[in-house]
């Protein structure tokens, strides 16, 4: 229940509460039929001034101060409670708009998920788990507001326009998620996207087998289908299903305190050169390198202890977090890692 309507719902409990307890206090004091009584409160509360409808006894007027005193004071703040009310929904949602546009200004480096749908949802959980700054865009405004009243910041726009995308600050994005309804719209905003920022990183959602490959031809750097990848890991969990209780421990948070990150070698590091065996990441950091990516986009799994890092090589390993957020402070470039 809103606020609003806990407080329409407070205001009438009190005008309610005050008529019926002028009603009853008539009918008690001055033997008022029900509906003279009731009346007689209600031009009281009111001011009309109308008179009284039958002579009021001494005791009769006694209570009928008090009721006027109540009972208009009741009116007075139902009234300026319902011109507030009205004041809020006039005027609330432009000046939410602009605390927004405001936020939205300010950020850099941060992820834009285009569609609030399952798949929206579920990218924004994630980015909102690692505390990272993120902006959503869908043009249900429903879904906008849950993606507000879930904390998030969030705008109603169509995201397949260009001016969508700049005033959700495209050019100064680090990556964008594209999970709209159709494949048609996710490749426009895809082409969009890169078209305004080309360095900018793309996930795309892609219901349809056959639009997976349109997208990485349009330049996404990331392209999933998720039917395709639920029936996979279903089959998985059938066929394999330690290996999946594995990847759950590691991707998701379900109890256990590990994690898999990614950590770029920067190029003044001091492991730059060096080989895993020199570098003893299990023994001082408590972390297990899983690959290394190559700064030429060469994937080496499960790396020897004689292979050595070089400066704008990805380690992929995987530890407790405040062990990774250590590593990354000594081999990683000034921004945090990403979690994948």
């Amino acid at each position: 229940m809103n606020r609003i309507v806990r407080r329409f719902i407070y205001l009438l409990a009190a005008v309610g509460i005050t008529l019926a307890t002028g009603t009853a206090g008539f009918i008690l004091i001055d033997h008022y039929p029900p509906f003279d009584a009731f009346y007689m409160t209600l031009i009281t509360m009111t001011t009309v001034g109308y008179g009284e409808v039958h002579p009021l006894s001494h005791a009769g007027r006694i209570f009928n101060s008090f009721l006027i005193a109540f009972g208009v004071t009741t009116i007075f703040i139902a009234i300026g409670a319902m011109t507030q009310t009205i004041i809020e929904r006039e005027f609330g949602e432009a000046i939410g708009q602009r605390r927004n546009k405001r936020m939205i200004d300010k950020l850099k480096d941060h992820y834009i998920i285009c569609g609030f749908g399952r798949v929206g949802r579920g990218a924004a959980s994630e980015l909102l788990h690692a505390g990272v700054p993120f902006v959503v865009v869908d043009s249900n405004p429903e879904r906008v507001e849950r993606a507000i009243f879930a904390g998030m910041l969030a705008v109603a726009a169509d995201a397949t326009h260009d001016e969508t995308l700049r005033q959700v600050g495209i050019e100064r994005a680090r990556g964008l998620v594209a999970a709209l309804a159709t494949d048609a719209d996710n490749l426009f905003v895809l082409l969009s996207a890169k078209g305004l920022n080309p360095r900018i990183y793309v996930a795309a959602r892609a219901a349809e087998e056959s639009a997976e490959a349109k997208m990485r031809r349009a330049g996404a750097d990331a392209v999933f289908a998720p039917y395709s990848l639920t029936g996979h890991r279903l089959a998985q969990s059938l066929l394999r299903p330690h290996v999946v209780q594995f990847l759950d421990f590691t991707t998701k948070d379900i109890g256990m305190d590990i994690s898999i990150e990614q950590v770029r070698v920067a190029e003044t590091s001091e492991m730059v050169g060096k080989s895993l065996q020199e570098m003893q990441l299990a023994r001082h950091f408590g972390v297990t390198v899983m690959a290394i990516r190559r700064a030429d986009g060469q994937m080496l799994f499960n790396p020897t202890a004689d292979a050595a890092v070089a400066s704008g090589d990805y380690l992929i390993v995987m530890g407790k977090p405040e062990n990774l957020r250590t590593l990354e402070n000594l081999v990683a470039e000034g921004k945090g890692a990403r979690r994948i």
